[in-house]
């Protein structure tokens, strides 16, 4: 059997200690645990843009992949942590929604309550349960714990919000949901909706509906059909996001017959 793959995602930065406090806990426990990091730079408490993060990366790991997520803005306070199997993954994560646009289909397999603290880093800081909790619990899990040892299965958990478009006559109008590394807008606008006739605009500007950034000339603003499957608002060579002004949340709109 493979040494087990473990993925690391967290607000953490990566000019703090944190991220290596986890990684030393991690293999503390387990020398043999082979660990990815995911990203480090997930906006602090940003759990829209960790949901969208997530949802854009784990699905591509191997089956039985453990990610252990910490964006964690409710540490210290009354919300639980969590295991869970999904689409054939399994995720550690705090019970704040952050891992359930992984879930909208299929459903998640199982969802566990960490309730155990023999599993745990004793003394429990109050504001570092990534470290404390989650690290030593994804060692165990590493090692062929079976999860029913963590604690009770949940009966619900939090489901992080998730918008959608509204549609209107001649209309419809979405919202950025994402803004990547280049400044490219993702919507929440599925690209099937969007006919080749259409006209896109956001922040008072009209997007030039395409099919690739390189339809353009340099510095266009453009729409085109995400890698996701969405309408992306873009600027050939360029951001968009800094041309705008926009960020998530920035209205998107697409007008014409249907």
């Amino acid at each position: 059997m493979a040494d087990p793959l473990i993925t690391l995602t967290t607000d953490f930065g990566y000019d703090s200690p944190y991220v290596a406090a986890v990684k030393g806990v991690l293999l503390s426990l387990n020398p043999a645990a082979r660990l990815l990091d995911l990203s480090h730079a997930i906006p602090p408490q940003d759990l829209r843009y960790a949901a969208f993060f997530l949802s854009g990366a784990v699905p591509y790991f191997p089956e039985g992949t453990l990610h252990v997520i910490v964006v964690d803005p409710g540490v210290g306070g009354e919300r639980v942590m969590l295991y869970v199997e999904v689409a054939g993954q399994r995720l550690l994560v705090p019970d704040n929604g952050v891992w359930t646009r992984l879930a909208q289909d299929p459903a998640p397999d199982r969802v566990i309550q960490l309730r155990d603290p023999s599993y745990w880093r004793s003394p429990l800081s109050r504001t570092f349960h990534g470290r404390d909790v989650l690290a030593p619990v994804a060692a165990h899990l590493s090692l062929g714990l079976d999860p029913a040892a963590l604690g009770p299965p949940a009966a619900d958990w939090v489901r992080l919000p998730i918008p959608v478009p509204r549609r209107e006559p001649n209309r419809l109008t979405g919202e950025v949901v994402f803004v990547d590394h280049f400044g490219n807008l993702v919507s929440n606008i599925p690209g099937e909706a969007v006919p080749p006739s259409a006209r896109v605009s956001i922040a008072g500007q009209e997007a030039r509906l395409v099919h690739a950034y390189s339809d353009a000339p340099p510095e266009t603003l453009v729409a085109v059909v995400s890698s996701w499957g969405t309408l992306e608002v873009a600027v050939a060579q360029g951001s968009a996001a800094e041309r705008l002004r926009a960020a998530a949340g920035t209205l998107v709109v697409v007008s014409g017959a249907w």
